[in-house]
């Protein structure tokens, strides 16, 4: 299968790499820009499980080519994973469940809070539906909990969901911090994918909510009365599907020259992952040994894995296959 196989299955994958995109996911922010307009007289802005970049990258190309003032925009964005550098975008490695980030992430903004919080973030799928439903929804909720820190009276959060379900108990969570919650699926998410995005506006915690990191799953520290919060546990939200229609289904299989180009030209991905998690995965690979077994190298006798962690192996089939998948 050559190179050229990505870009004639994943029209998305090829225009990122064409316009210089670091993931193809970075047409899902555009589009629910554009049909929701979040990005409306925002000036600080947190993107969350950042890595490899491409939302910070349309946060940064966007609201810094639109400012009077480009250093009155101020981006940050948290991973625990090492992210290449952006142009205007501070970078935080570091937990969304700890405290220590919050404060990290106000630091960088000099006290303001965030007019935008945006989670692309997402497990490893199992393809086991109801697992990947779960703990799709266990990140978003601790997204959700340290948004709470960091985002300003009336400003917006959009995040990742795997529709299920149960999905309407955590639409009815979400309600309980925000005035409105919309459920959009862009066009250049697949079809096939039970993945969606929660736009929330207006955020207005309850009354006596103090946010907390004692558990990042849970809000245990609500002053108010329980009793305010029973009834209906589950809630209908909109559901709207965004990006223009006549725009590429991500779904379908396109020619490699498309309408209106001369020629087709192969292009390599914008950024490779600095450190992939399947690094020492490949190395058990073209060594052809098993996977608990531990590789040394003929110059120190130190196990590669150590290694690995430094100087990471990776192969530009393998970096593909990573961007293809956002």
């Amino acid at each position: 299968m050559g190179r050229s196989s990505k870009d004639k299955r994943d029209v998305y994958y090829r225009l990122a790499k064409e316009e210089g995109w670091r993931a193809r996911s970075a047409f899902k922010l555009i589009q629910i820009n554009e049909e929701f307009n979040i990005f409306k007289d925002v000036t600080h802005v947190v993107d969350l499980c950042a890595a490899p970049g491409s939302w910070s990258q349309v946060l940064s190309r966007t609201l810094r080519g639109s400012a009077e003032d480009p250093s009155s925009v101020k981006i940050v964005a948290v991973d625990l994973q090492a992210m290449a550098p952006l142009p205007g975008v501070v970078q935080i490695q570091g937990d969304i469940t700890k405290t220590s980030t919050a404060h990290d992430i106000i630091t960088h903004f000099q006290g303001h809070s965030a007019q935008l919080v945006v989670c692309d973030g997402a497990p490893d799928v199992t393809g086991l539906h109801d697992l990947d439903e779960y703990v799709q929804a266990q990140l978003l909720l601790a997204a959700l909990n340290i948004t709470t820190h960091v985002l300003a009276q009336g400003g917006s959060f959009v995040a990742k969901i795997f529709r299920g379900k149960d999905v309407t108990l955590l639409y009815a969570q979400l309600k309980i911090f925000f005035t409105h919650v919309t459920v959009t699926k862009p066009r250049s998410s697949r079809n096939s994918s039970i993945e969606s995005f929660v736009v929330c506006k207006n955020y207005r915690p309850p009354d006596g909510y103090i946010p907390t990191m004692v558990n990042p799953l849970l809000d245990l520290s609500y002053q108010g009365s329980w009793q305010d919060l029973e009834g209906v546990n589950r809630t209908i939200v909109p559901f709207l599907a965004c990006g223009d229609l006549s725009a590429y289904d991500a779904d379908m299989t396109y020619p490699l020259q498309m309408e209106g180009q001369a020629s087709y030209r192969y292009h390599t991905p914008t950024q490779p992952p600095i450190s992939p998690a399947y690094s020492i995965a490949l190395t058990h690979k073209h060594t052809n040994t098993p996977i608990h077994t531990p590789i040394t190298t003929t110059a120190s006798n130190t196990p590669l894995h150590t290694q690995a962690t430094t100087t990471p192996i990776h192969t530009q089939e393998q970096d593909e296959e990573q961007h293809s998948a956002m």
